[in-house]
């Protein structure tokens, strides 16, 4: 799938930045990637990129329309249907990372038709997976799990992947969604595969590598959400971490989009663990990332200090101070790059 750049990122008309996560993650990693943003009435999400309208931004050069929200169930709103034919309409190709198929809707279909534009659909993947087989294979794999939804898995992931090419080690940063794939152009969206073919395309997703690499797998939902178990558990089989590390979000009492309690972050130790033992048997916690964006950082410092004393592992917020520590309990656990 090849996406033309420069990007103009439409985000819609989204109540808060958790729901543009998809924009602001491109831009947060590949801001040189992106020209504008465009954004509805009483649209409360901002990347910091300049404001523009469809067509200022096809004037300013931009190729491609990523619909940079997201919402549950990944349905594209009809109120976003006209947005995306006036791209198309003013040259522009349009991609997106939701659930629905873009040439599913016939005003959109008919005006990618009349003007020769693509359609992207990155949440629908064209390989054919097998299912997973937990057989052991080489190299040493990084998964990133969460206490919740959208607490900064994908964030980590890169953070680590960055870290540990700093310090020497070979490593590669694995999409297992639409925004990590139009941030490192390859993965697949695993909530949008079958769920019996789930564990297989995380196997594809990090497969046999040479022993010293380190693939840092990106996560997905939580072991905890009564909607999106399912698919971490598969993520997990699948990718068959020789270690992980736990996202998660200090302020919250409940799981996004449901009433379900947060779980503590030793139950998802615990439990991460626990499954994950069905693929790795030395599978072991190695970190803890908090998104401490809530926090000052007189604040964020001293939470981070009274979680890591109480799990014995480091913590840190990738953003704010970087994955330093937990590559250091790498080198600890398994060696020198």
């Amino acid at each position: 799938m090849e996406i033309a750049r420069p990007y103009l990122l439409f985000l819609g008309d989204v109540p808060d930045a958790l729901a543009a996560k998809t924009a602001i993650g491109i831009v947060d990693w590949r801001k040189d990637w992106c020209l504008g943003q465009v954004r509805m009435p009483g649209c409360a999400a901002d990347t910091g990129l300049p404001d523009m309208t469809i067509s200022e931004g096809a004037e300013g050069g931009a190729k491609t329309l990523i619909i940079g929200a997201v919402n549950a169930g990944g349905r594209l709103p009809e109120n976003w249907v006209e947005s995306i034919v006036e791209a198309l309409n003013s040259g522009l190709d349009v991609a997106s990372g939701l659930h629905v198929r873009l040439g599913s809707i016939l005003a959109i279909k008919e005006a990618a038709e009349k003007n020769g534009r693509q359609l992207h659909d990155v949440r629908h993947n064209t390989t054919s997976f097998a299912t997973g087989k937990g057989t052991k294979r080489s190299g040493k794999r990084i998964l990133a799990v969460g206490t919740d939804c959208s607490v900064g898995k994908k964030y980590t992931a890169l953070a680590m992947d960055k870290a540990m090419n700093d310090r020497g080690y070979t490593s590669s940063f694995c999409a297992t969604g639409q925004t990590g794939v139009f941030i490192s152009g390859r993965g697949a969206a695993l909530d949008a595969v079958i769920a019996d073919f789930i564990s297989g395309a995380a196997e594809w997703l990090s497969p046999e590598t040479d022993p010293s690499h380190w693939q840092i797998i990106e996560g997905q939902g939580s072991l905890f959400h009564p909607s999106f178990a399912g698919v971490t558990l598969g993520l997990l089989h699948g990718s068959q971490p020789d270690a992980f590390i736990v996202c998660h979000e200090p302020t919250r009492k409940t799981m996004r989009g449901v009433d379900t309690p947060l779980p503590s972050i030793q139950d998802v130790i615990d439990m991460t663990i626990q499954c994950g033992k069905l693929t790795n048997p030395d599978i072991r916690c190695i970190g803890i990332a908090v998104n401490t964006a809530a926090l000052d950082e007189d604040e964020a410092l001293a939470y981070l200090a009274k979680v890591g004393e109480k799990h014995g592992l480091p913590a840190t917020d990738p953003v704010r101070f970087g994955m330093e520590t937990i590559v250091d309990k790498v080198s600890a656990e398994f060696g020198a790059p």
